[in-house]
């Protein structure tokens, strides 16, 4: 197989007329650069126009002997809840001629596909081709998913640590990740549970290519699973957040109670004595020793038995 990167006329007409597979890569072409791969390779007007406006659902349109897939892959990023650009979206022209990927920026999982085939020198299928391209596009969500898991565990620790602003903000920051990719891996998975014999009806692909497509449809399983899980790891991260919250605003309340609790009677121990002083040191003789003895002694009597009380009501402990 032959691996383009570029529109070459000369190069992609004689692939053709030798009837030779080849696979044809473009990196952010030109409007005029797509209108002119329709009129080289015979591609549907209707498949061009959509190539055209980027930002089409994941979806398979079948013309006579070629067909338009739009495939969704995964970016990493660290951390992955602020990347800009976690999908790529890739329009792959498929028939038994050839294969031709348009995307718009750079996608790393495609160009190590693109070294990797045109280094081997074994003979394959074309159908293998055309799986390899689709298959790699797809588990480009397993490292984006790795990562994710990573990030989940790490909130959940600081959010048991201490919950801030900023774990809730990266809380809805990857809710809203993991719906983004959600919205683009399940229309795939659903896509693949119902066109796999769309795809190997193509001329040119042989029949063995509808267990290629199965192994790819086990992938989306797995991945529509896993984003599924991680959703309700999140959700979960929000009642730990909620929870952890509210449990220091009860400890804030309870050590509060327990100072006003101490404070009320040195209140009323301050106010008699403010009040009554006189008449005490009238009576006793040592003014100074009513002072110490009643009146520091019994505010620091009356502290003291209230924690003494607190402690032994288990109130005074973080728990």
């Amino acid at each position: 197989m032959q691996i383009l990167t570029a529109i070459d006329e000369a190069a992609v007409q004689g692939l053709r007329s030798r009837q030779e597979f080849f696979w044809l890569d473009l990196l952010d072409p030109s409007d005029d650069d797509v209108r002119r791969l329709g009129a080289l390779v015979g591609l549907h007007p209707l498949a061009v126009e959509d190539t055209l406006a980027f930002g089409q659902r994941p979806k398979l349109d079948v013309y006579d002997e070629q067909a338009l897939l739009v495939l969704a892959g995964g970016v990493m990023s660290d951390p992955e809840e602020d990347n800009p650009r976690p999908l790529e979206e890739i329009h792959c022209y498929i028939s038994g001629d050839f294969a031709i990927t348009v995307r718009r920026h750079d996608f790393a999982e495609l160009d190590q596909l693109r070294n990797l085939l045109s280094t081997t020198t074994a003979k394959r299928s074309e159908q293998y081709y055309v799986y390899r391209i689709i298959d790699t596009v797809v588990d480009s969500f397993f490292p984006v998913l790795s990562g994710l898991d990573d990030e989940i565990n790490d909130l959940e620790d600081a959010i048991v640590e201490r919950p801030t602003k900023s774990e809730l903000v990266k809380i809805f920051k990857l809710k809203r990740l993991l719906l983004k990719m959600r919205k683009a891996v399940t229309p795939m998975r659903d896509l693949f549970a119902r066109e796999i014999d769309t795809i190997t009806d193509l001329a040119g692909l042989d029949a063995d290519s509808h267990d290629y497509f199965r192994d790819v449809y086990d992938h989306l399983l797995r991945i529509s699973d896993l984003l599924d899980s991680y959703h309700d790891l999140v959700s979960g991260c929000t009642d730990l957040y909620l929870s952890n919250v509210a449990n220091r605003q009860g400890e804030i309340s309870k050590q509060l109670t327990i100072v006003a609790s101490i404070f009320l009677p040195l209140s009323f121990l301050t106010g008699f004595f403010g009040m009554n002083f006189d008449w005490f040191t009238g009576v006793l003789l040592h003014g100074w020793a009513v002072f110490v003895f009643l009146g520091l002694g019994s505010m620091l009597v009356s502290a003291a038995l209230m924690w003494a009380w607190f402690r032994h009501k288990g109130w005074t402990g973080d728990d």
